[in-house]
């Protein structure tokens, strides 16, 4: 399983509206909700905000990687937020996150869960990548960006 099969151009979402940690989490379990019917809205929100409790996803770099466990969820499912704003997300570096790579999977997706944070997180840690994602100014840039880095890193 890859990212790029679970990351569809419609769940990369471009000029999101920021705000605050909550706000960015709560846009997304709605966002997602609405797309995908055997997902609820709230129980996807509390879900996130429970493994931010645990400690925050902020990796550094302006960069988050919200994610949790869903009984409701089939098979793993990502999405991508370029912020508007840069948010406080208590991240370990302490700078704000503007861009966000969420991952709901299967209550028992240990490996897949794992494996698809391991190719996040090298994505997300190349500062090319990182900078390039930032000078988008579409939604299809965003995304043909998102996919070539998730490509290049799968080669890698």
């Amino acid at each position: 399983m890859t990212l790029e099969t679970i990351l569809p151009p419609e769940r990369i979402l471009f000029s999101v509206p920021g705000g605050s940690k909550k706000r960015v989490l709560e846009f997304f379990s709605t966002f997602i909700a609405q797309n995908t019917p055997s997902l609820d809205s709230q129980e996807v929100f509390s879900r996130l905000i429970g493994r931010e409790r645990l400690g925050s996803t902020g990796i550094g770099n302006g960069v988050a990687i919200p994610h949790a466990r869903n009984p409701h969820c089939k098979s793993p499912i990502a999405g991508f937020l370029k912020l508007n704003e840069p948010v406080d997300f208590d991240a370990i570096d302490g700078e704000p996150v503007d861009l966000v790579f969420v991952l709901l999977v299967p209550e028992e997706a240990d490996d897949d869960h794992l494996a698809l944070l391991a190719q996040v997180a090298g994505v997300m840690n190349d500062g090319e990548t990182r900078s390039q994602l930032r000078k988008t100014t579409s939604q299809h840039e965003l995304y043909e960006h998102l996919i070539d880095a998730i490509r290049r890193q799968a080669d890698a």
